[in-house]
């Protein structure tokens, strides 16, 4: 009989955190060294938001969508195995890119992709483990996600810095861990749901909670201000740096998230989610108001490792929120409507700081950022202030 358990989680959780890993070491070694690229075919700043942000909203789509068919026919793996395998069939195709438009219709597919399996897995990793550790396991499920994080950077690193400029290579060997991920679905991970949704009729909004739309207005307002990573590492090009030190740049963000990940999920299931969503959205404000205040890299470096923080605090702790608010059998659905609004957000939001880049100058769309994390916050204070109150009457 096989181990239940592996390091201490399920082996559900685990493979689907090695999965991740794997199409994460893909996805980052194109993705830290995409600004660069589009820049070398001549897209704009504008373009380049708008690339991000256009695949992003519109396949985004796609989680709510998957994630209300895998709670309807009661399985997850068929939209993971489509999911990742989407993204592996894309990613060496970059190789004949020429035109920014073309990256756009890569990217778009490639964030199809990730449409369809996203609330499907984030629901599989609720639903293979126990209630009360809900942080844990999206922590090491970000711990993993964000290894591949750094590990893509490194090697696209080492590769742009012993090959200047040859964008080829990486994004060939690129896709060998893409390959990887989908190989470790379809071999190790099992399905965790055991029935369809008791629910056999059309979907109803009323069927989730009020305070989880309460929840996805405040993450809807914080978006608006969260552009694209592509921006930061473009303001971060400004300074001087040498461009094959991009990717290692980017990179100590996601390092610094990989050790916060596991510790930061552990004190959710012990404090509550809602403290530390605040902090780091609070965080969040600080780190993009210095990115506009200031130029050097010196700065930037530090302003990475407190991304990193904000990072570990935020994902882990606001999927461990959905899966405590929404009851087992809409899980996915109620991670398809949060995965939504992160994408459709992200349309406007990249739009926004592209034209506050192109147009006023390149501190005011990390200016605007702030400011949304600022009322993201104080939203997020005045919703744990009312369930407070709510639990009080009852």
């Amino acid at each position: 009989m096989k181990k239940d358990t592996i390091f201490g989680f399920k082996r559900n959780v685990f493979f689907v955190g090695l999965t991740s890993f794997f199409t994460d070491t893909s996805i980052k070694m194109i993705y830290s060294v995409m600004p660069l690229f589009l820049l070398s075919i001549g897209a704009s700043k504008t373009s380049i938001s708008l690339i991000e942000g256009i695949a992003e909203s519109t396949a985004s789509l796609f989680k709510a969508f998957s994630g209300y068919w895998s709670d309807k026919i009661g399985r997850n793996k068929p939209f993971m195995i489509i999911g990742y395998g989407i993204t592996a069939l894309v990613t060496p195709l970059y190789v004949f890119v020429r035109l920014p438009v073309q990256v756009l219709f890569l990217r778009f597919f490639e964030r199809i992709g990730k449409g369809i399996r996203t609330a499907p897995r984030d629901s599989l990793i609720s639903s293979s483990a126990k209630h009360n550790e809900a942080g844990r396991n999206f922590g090491f499920h970000k711990a993993m996600d964000n290894s591949g994080a750094i590990v893509g950077p490194l090697a696209a690193f080492i590769l742009l810095y012993l090959f200047p400029l040859n964008y080829t290579n990486i994004f060939l060997i690129a896709t060998i861990p893409a390959l990887l991920g989908v190989l470790s679905i379809i071999i190790f991970i099992k399905e965790a749901k055991s029935e369809k949704t008791s629910n056999n009729n059309r979907f109803h909004l009323k069927q989730l909670p009020r305070k989880f739309y309460f929840f996805l207005a405040i993450i809807f307002v914080f978006t608006l201000g969260n552009s694209a990573d592509a921006l930061l590492l473009v303001k971060t090009t400004e300074t001087g740096i040498n461009k094959a030190y991009i990717p290692f740049v980017y990179m100590i963000f996601n390092v610094v998230s990989v050790f916060l990940a596991i510790p930061i999920g552990k004190i959710s299931d012990r404090i509550g989610r809602e403290t530390l969503i605040i902090v780091g959205f609070l965080l969040y404000a600080i780190v993009y108001f210095l990115f506009g205040r200031f130029n050097s890299i010196n700065i930037f470096v530090l302003l990475f490792i407190l991304y990193g923080v904000y990072s570990a605090l935020t994902d882990t702790s606001q999927k461990a929120m959905i899966s405590d608010i929404v009851s087992k059998d809409l899980k996915g659905t109620g991670f398809g409507l949060y995965h939504a609004v992160l994408g459709i957000t992200l349309l406007p939001a990249s739009l926004i700081a592209g034209l506050l880049y192109d147009k006023v100058n390149s501190n005011a769309p990390f200016y605007f950022g702030s400011a949304m994390a600022l009322t993201a916050t104080i939203l997020m204070i005045v919703f744990v202030i009312s369930e407070k109150r709510k639990n009080h009457a009852v």
